[in-house]
């Protein structure tokens, strides 16, 4: 599939909950709002091959820099990138569009999100497709009871060390990085092109601690008292994922009261990557129906 957006040229900004986010906006401007979210550690250039199918299929599509990433504004500290911040980023962007409803896609961490906006703001949330991401709600319980899926997190614990993980991700042109994309993705699924936009944004002054922030943030998880998602669901898996086993995908799954899983055997924990004329025609399909 081809993509059809530049990252160096692409994109406007909106002031959200006191930062100035960048995004990618395409489709018609009175068709239904999806905004994406990406994941660790891309931007919004992870959703390029879906942004043209949503909009061609009469979506206004909204794809972020989430903060801390890439070109939007990356707050000092910690406690700036909590899920209930992260989630008023969410309805902020819609705020700023004046929409009251809209459909919100997350991978990875921007899953996370997804899920979290879904609970907290139901009557914001039309619809919410998840791809390879856990519900925050169910993530730590599932992770004390499967051995397997602890030791696959580990690196989150390594990336609470101050100064360190900066020093490592960044060295030799952040070949580790480089390495852990190509490393766990099925070969050919990250160009060159690819790698070269997201060593640019990874090398923003100050980005690796705001990307690293996002898991930094975890010990002050707000608390939710009922994370029941309300709202239409579709949980989209590549079951290859080396990060996360499909037990989280299950258990997410089931706070939801009306939702559905898609399996893509053949993917890994990029999957709307790898194959994303499946990911296309599962979205444009959940959403549409």
């Amino acid at each position: 599939m081809t993509r059809s957006f530049d990252p160096e040229t692409t994109g406007i900004r909106h002031r959200v909950e006191g930062v100035t986010l960048h995004a990618v906006e395409a489709g018609p401007e009175d068709g239904p709002l999806v905004i994406l979210l990406h994941g660790f550690p891309e931007f919004w250039w992870g959703w390029s091959y879906q942004i043209a199918s949503l909009a061609e299929a009469g979506f206004r599509v909204l794809a972020p820099d989430q903060r801390g990433y890439n070109l939007s504004d990356k707050p000092d500290g910690r406690r700036a990138y909590d899920l209930d911040v992260l989630a008023k980023d969410v309805v902020g962007l819609a705020d700023a569009l004046g929409r009251r409803t809209f459909s919100v896609v997350g991978h990875d961490w921007g899953g996370l999100v997804a899920w979290w906006t879904a609970s907290r703001y139901p009557d914001r949330i039309a619809k919410l497709a998840v791809l390879n991401a856990p519900h925050p709600s169910v993530a730590g319980s599932y992770i004390r009871s499967h051995p397997s899926q602890m030791l696959r997190s580990l690196y989150v614990g390594f990336f609470q060390i101050p100064r360190l993980p900066e020093a490592m991700l960044s060295a030799n042109g952040h070949r580790s990085l480089k390495d852990a994309l190509l490393r766990t993705s099925r070969p050919g699924t990250f160009s060159e092109e690819d790698m070269a936009h997201y060593v640019k944004a990874w090398s923003r002054p100050g980005a690796l601690t705001t990307m690293l922030n996002w898991y930094r943030a975890l010990p002050f998880r707000p608390d939710m008292k009922d994370p029941t998602v309300r709202s239409p669901t579709l949980v989209i898996w590549g079951a290859r994922d080396r990060f996360l086993e499909r037990g989280l995908a299950e258990a997410s799954l089931a706070l939801c009261r009306s939702g559905d899983i898609r399996w893509i055997e053949t993917a890994t924990h990029w999957v709307q990557h790898e194959e994303p004329e499946a990911v296309n025609a599962a979205l444009v399909e959940f959403l549409t129906g």
